[in-house]
């Protein structure tokens, strides 16, 4: 009985740990994706996210900057608990990159007709294909590896008691 309690109990801190892991990669890789505009490294930028859903030229600016990366942590809560749900128990980096590679086909392809701002995937220039392509996978390995992570601590930890 005490054993399904203690479970009952690491379950939903495992869960909050995917949600922060979640915000994280989302402000992380929100904060990277506007330096790299900045930089010139992609024309995509962080508020490209506002575009279908608000008017005025404020979402151009600092302010929609800072409101897209946290869309960005938001949607990445989602994103972070459907690989705790699907994949947590895959120890390998490979399938956190591969989880990265189909988010960025995935927004890409099949969401691009939601950005009016986004432009086709073979009218984007090399930089951003090639920096887009990289953070989707470097976050997809962020998220991956991470809850992998907390998964393999939570059954060593199970396992010594």
């Amino acid at each position: 009985m005490e054993k399904k309690q203690e479970k009952k109990e690491k379950l939903p801190s495992f869960m909050n740990k995917a949600i922060v892991i979640g915000i994280s990669a989302g402000v992380l890789f929100g904060i990277l994706s506007y330096i790299a505009y900045v930089l010139n490294l992609s024309e995509i930028r962080a508020n490209l996210i506002l575009e279908p859903w608000t008017f005025g030229e404020w979402k151009h600016h600092i302010l929609g900057h800072i409101i897209g990366i946290i869309l960005l942590a938001i949607i990445s809560i989602p994103v972070a608990l459907i690989y705790y749900a699907l994949l947590r128990r895959f120890e390998s980096m490979w399938v956190g990159a591969a989880y990265g590679v189909i988010l960025w086909g995935f927004v890409f392809f099949l969401l691009n007709p939601i950005f009016p701002n986004l432009k086709e995937i073979t009218d984007l220039s090399r930089d951003t294909i090639i920096t887009s392509f990289c953070f989707y996978l470097l976050y997809g390995i962020f998220i991956g590896y991470s809850i992998s992570y907390e998964e393999s601590e939570l059954r060593r930890i199970s396992a010594s008691s």
